[in-house]
């Protein structure tokens, strides 16, 4: 087949095509990161790239508009190749998926992980429940044997089996043929001096490996939130549970798609399945091997693994078909994953090391919110609690120690920077804070203080908030007309509202917040209130019963409840029963790693709670259509905001 070059700028990176190639996949295939938040349908229009040279034919779309179209721009999904190119990839389609600086994780609200102290100080103050007793996934213990006499014969498996139970109250215990097979070699050759890695596996204690003298001193794992959208590992010491570093990074499945749904529709796609699971191993085996680096230990230190993530990132993860996940009557391959090698799975750590994930509960409720619930604690709550975790699936959890009822709303990724004209992830230059001075005059903070290149989540819902108290924003979503101000202007798709001039901003354009981003995140917030809100009635309580909101998702920095009530995305209750925990599966996850208490407890969690779908429930509708206006339609449910208005 005849092959043409295509370079690619700024990074002046030349690669290799095949005639007839999409462009969009000649990028990916090169490490070229280009958005692309619906996997290639030509449908986001998140791709455009500007063709400043060569032979190629384009799909007409209404996501070019007719000035960019005389600058060359196209959409890179809908482009082939014909012939040598070169693109020119502007800044606002770059897709940032290198590693997150600490600076940039601690201000991503994955606040509390680089210290054991700051964690447990943030544990404690979002839960009254006691502390996990520590028997990590994978122990080490160092032996010194009897050596066998004509009075003492028993096999060398035998008495391994019994000096271990010498030691410790274990019951059942196995270990492979491979071990078997060097174990008399190295028994001998140590002087009966031996360390013995154990691990918790499916209800057993497994003699992981064997290893001559004591190595008891090198044992540590990592812990894995597996998000839609980052990966952050944390390295922990599995004897002393001391947090030694964590790395974030945003997930390389991005390329083929923002949410869930297209990422199982392109893993039905030839070699989809491959490069959906590489993307992701990748993320991690590149995060364990700058950790084991940067605190000088050797792969084969690392014994254990455990991940969280939501059930189709756990079926990518472990190269299972999530196909029948989107297919009636939507039910997943697993839930519970039996503990495996992480080899197994593609992860490099010591060859014979354990991988564990924290069980999910059904479809669209996975292991990562089984995690925060483990991590707040809300299992063993007296009180009633509620816990939403906030992202394009949005999932509520209802109950206390006695029970535990879930559902997840189709939220969609906007408050995620997804399927917004200016939306970002929460990483440098994210607008966060919005404050209206007037409708002539905005002040805006943005992540690490840099020029604003986009919107986040908190940012988002700051600015709803202050365009709605300054009536800029009408409650149906409209942007008002009766309002004068240079930063309102009519486009081909409506009504906009400029926060942020192009010379203001990093990205040389206009950051703006349409009125169809407004739609959009007006049925995000309106999906996990109304959500929230069957859940109780169908246990007919109200919000007023509710002692505690735990409330988790990576919008930024912060979350302003007050902002978030201003809009509708939260009940209008005395603020002091929110909390905002940030990233609560990462502390499951490492809670899960560091006790098999705990990784029971998730279990139990897990076969705990009760699944509603909210697409049988006929009264889901109609609480959803009315909480489509700012705050409700209902505005006594909102005296606060009504006060305000």
């Amino acid at each position: 087949m005849e092959k043409f070059k295509i370079l690619f700028k700024p990074d002046n990176k030349e690669i290799e095509a095949d005639r007839g190639e999409i462009l969009l996949s000649c990028a990916i295939g090169g490490g070229i990161y280009i958005n692309s938040s619906c996997g290639g349908d030509g449908i986001c229009g998140r791709c455009k790239v500007i063709i400043e040279k060569g032979s190629f034919t384009t799909e007409p779309t209404g996501r070019i508009t007719q000035e960019e179209r005389k600058k060359g721009y196209v959409l890179a999904c809908l482009t082939t190749i014909h012939g040598d190119l070169v693109v020119k990839v502007p800044p606002a389609s770059r897709l940032d998926i290198t590693k997150i600086k600490e600076e940039d994780a601690k201000l991503l609200r994955l606040k509390g992980i680089y210290s054991q102290a700051e964690d447990t100080a943030e544990v404690e103050a979002i839960s009254h429940k006691e502390a996990f007793s520590h028997s990590p996934l994978a122990t080490k213990l160092y032996l010194e044997l009897p050596p066998p006499t004509l009075d003492d014969k028993v096999s060398d498996l035998e008495r391994l089996y019994r000096e271990i139970k010498d030691k410790k109250d274990i019951g059942f215990m196995q270990t492979g043929l491979t071990n078997i097979k060097r174990l008399g070699a190295i028994l001998r050759q140590s002087d009966w001096k031996v360390t013995v890695l154990l691990g918790k596996r499916n209800e057993t204690t497994e003699i992981v490996s064997i290893e001559h003298g004591d190595t008891s001193g090198r044992n540590y794992g990592i812990a894995f939130d597996i998000g839609t959208t980052t990966v952050v590992g944390q390295l922990v010491n599995l004897n002393t549970d001391e947090v030694l570093g964590t790395k974030a990074t945003h997930n390389r499945q991005i390329v083929f798609g923002d949410d869930v749904i297209t990422r199982i529709v392109y893993a039905t796609e030839e070699d989809g399945l491959e490069k959906l699971h590489h993307a992701v191993i990748d993320n991690m085996n590149e995060i364990i091997k700058e950790l084991v680096a940067g605190n000088k230990l050797a792969l084969t230190d690392v014994n254990g693994v455990l991940c969280a993530g939501n059930t189709t990132m756990i079926h990518l993860l472990l190269r299972v078909d999530p196909k029948f996940i989107r297919m009636e009557p939507y039910v997943p391959t697993a839930n519970f994953v039996p503990t495996i090698r992480a080899s197994e799975a593609g992860i490099k750590i010591n060859p014979r090391g354990l991988l564990a994930c924290v069980p999910g509960v059904s479809t669209y409720v996975g292991g990562d919110v089984v995690a925060g619930v483990v991590a707040c604690g809300m299992s063993e709550e007296e009180d009633l609690t509620v816990l939403i975790d906030v992202g394009t699936n949005g999932e509520i959890v209802i109950g206390n120690k006695e029970w535990l009822i879930s559902a997840a709303a189709s939220a969609g990724p906007s408050f995620e920077g997804s399927g917004v004209s200016c939306g970002m992830r929460a990483t440098n230059g994210a607008i966060q804070r919005v404050r209206l001075q007037s409708p002539e005059k905005v002040v805006l903070e943005t992540i690490g203080n840099a020029r604003p290149r986009g919107i986040c989540g908190s940012g988002y819902i700051d600015a709803l908030a202050e365009l709605f108290t300054h009536r800029i924003l009408e409650r149906d979503g409209k942007i008002s007309t009766s309002i004068k101000s240079s930063r309102i202007r009519q486009m081909e798709t409506g009504l906009e509202f400029v926060l942020a001039f192009k010379d203001e901003t990093d990205i040389g354009a206009d950051i703006v917040i349409t009125e169809q981003d407004v739609e959009n995140l007006k049925r995000s917030k309106a999906s996990i209130y109304s959500a929230t809100a069957i859940l109780l009635d169908k246990l007919n309580l109200r919000f007023e019963d509710v002692k505690r909101f735990f409330i988790a998702g990576g919008f930024g920095t912060y979350l302003d409840i007050e902002k978030a009530v201003m809009i509708g995305l939260l009940p209008d209750l005395e603020r002091s029963r929110f909390t905002f925990i940030g990233n609560s599966s990462l502390i499951g996850a490492r809670e899960a790693l560091l006790s098999y208490e705990a990784f029971k407890k998730a279990e139990e969690i897990a076969t705990k709670i009760t699944y509603l779908e909210l697409s049988v429930e006929p009264a889901y509708m109609d609480e959803y259509i009315q909480a489509l206006f700012f705050p409700h339609t209902d505005i006594a449910k909102f005296p606060s905001v009504g006060a305000l208005r």
